[in-house]
């Protein structure tokens, strides 16, 4: 059975830069919670640097700050608006997305009938080009996401209590019972639809889950079926499939390195041919920019409001929680890591030494000390960090579940439910158990 990595007591220290008292741990970063001395370690620069690349490196260092401010800027934006009660339709800026995405739709399908077009003209040039034109069309056509493997999803005969609990919360969301459930060794959760038929999945990471109470997994579940509900536009497949199919036209427009060539006129039409496709490619790539700007600033309001449905479902404390584990991600992946390296988890592949990976695993990330979660969520304030980028920053996530608090559950978990979603995760539970330790 693995044991589990023993931390040293913290000890207290002074901070260099305001002399106030500090507690550390040797697992994590020390740092100041008054002048936030150390907040984001860095590494010194190197000093041998010549004049022209310290130049560069402040220019890069102001673009990025520039940058940042931006950021800044629109996301307090976003949270403003959902904070005074503005709804999916009061944001326009999906309608422009929208727009955008008929745009993109338009010309591959006007490629695809010009194509067809030129079988019926009297010139073989002509029908070959269309013929290339049919196959460019059918590469860049949209797609749906495709059903996820048959291994990593749970059927309904498998999770009974799962799939009930599931079926409670859409209930309570609104939302339609979900189709599939599928488990994964992501430190994270998701729901989309997949698929001709358009099936609701909902992804549920096993390391995300394993340290979540049973109001936290409400809270988990509410959220990522409140997406179904919360006029999330980047869901939807008209404006997925556009986003889809301009990132296929920007790949397949970039332009290829350079080869040897025998004659300078070889070389000449290769130059020529590369700066016009790299035109093409950044135009794209600046379309695709404005595209995903335009739905991210939609996608992050709808990001809010399934916060407040999972508020709503397993109370504000909860959630507040929830996305406070979230932040972890990082220190999930170093328990992981130190766990695998383990002699004695490594080579563990029965049920009792896979159990003790995942009670080492939660141990662990509930040992993580309040000073490090701190740290991190003021790191959210300065860096604007946050789950990934389509999301807002998790300090404005969390503010703005203080605006409109639920001190109480709408739904519990009985602890019989809890014990039998348990018993029917457990051979999941080992065998990604397996693969992280593989």
């Amino acid at each position: 059975m693995p044991t589990s990595h023993t931390s040293a007591p913290p000890e207290p220290s002074v901070c260099p830069a305001c002399s106030a008292g500090l507690t550390t741990d040797v697992r994590y970063p020390a740092w100041c919670p008054g002048c936030e001395w150390n907040l984001s370690p860095v590494v010194v620069p190197a000093t041998d640097l010549s004049e022209s690349q310290r130049q560069a490196a402040a220019r890069e260092w102001e673009a990025q700050a520039d940058r940042l401010a931006l950021a800044r800027q629109r996301a307090e934006q976003v949270y403003g608006a959902v904070a005074a009660g503005a709804g999916p339709r009061e944001d326009r800026t999906w309608i422009a997305a929208m727009v955008m995405a008929a745009i993109v739709h338009l010309v591959t399908a006007g490629l695809l009938v010009g194509s067809v077009a030129l079988q019926f003209v009297d010139s073989w040039p002509l029908r070959v080009a269309g013929w290339l034109g049919l196959a460019f069309a059918f590469f860049l056509r949209p797609r749906f996401a495709g059903i996820p493997d048959s291994g990593s999803v749970l059927r309904r005969t498998d999770a009974p209590a799962l799939y009930a609990l599931a079926d409670r919360v859409a209930a309570a969301v609104g939302s339609r019972p979900v189709d599939m459930i599928r488990v994964t060794d992501e430190f994270n959760a998701s729901f989309n639809r997949v698929g001709l038929r358009r099936r609701s999945v909902l992804t549920l990471g096993l390391p995300l889950w394993e340290p979540l109470g049973d109001g936290q997994r409400l809270a988990l579940l509410a959220h990522e079926l409140g997406h179904d509900v919360n006029g999330d536009h980047r869901s939807g497949w008209w404006l997925g499939s556009a986003i889809t199919t301009l990132t296929q036209w920007w790949y397949v427009t970039e332009p290829a390195g350079r080869e040897e060539h025998g004659g300078v006129l070889a070389s000449l039409v290769e130059v020529v041919a590369n700066l016009a496709m790299a035109g093409v490619n950044w135009l794209i790539g600046l379309l695709l920019g404005v595209l995903e700007r335009l739905s991210s600033r939609s996608g992050q309001g709808a990001e809010y409001r399934a916060d407040a449905i999972a508020a709503r479902i397993a109370s504000t404390s909860e959630t507040e929680r929830l996305l406070r584990t979230l932040l972890l991600s990082g220190s999930a992946a170093t328990v992981r890591a130190r766990l695998r390296s383990l002699s004695g988890v490594r080579r563990s592949s029965h049920s009792a030494g896979v159990a003790g990976f995942w009670a080492s695993f939660t141990a662990e990330l509930a040992a993580v000390p309040a000073h490090e979660t701190e740290r991190l969520l003021r790191l959210s304030v300065r860096e604007l960090s946050s789950v990934d980028s389509t999301h807002p920053p998790t300090y404005l996530r969390i503010r703005m579940l203080g605006h409109r608090p639920v001190p109480a559950p709408a739904l519990v978990v009985a602890p019989e439910e809890a014990a039998a979603i348990e018993a029917e995760l457990a051979p999941l539970r080992l065998r990604i158990a397996r693969e992280l330790l593989a």
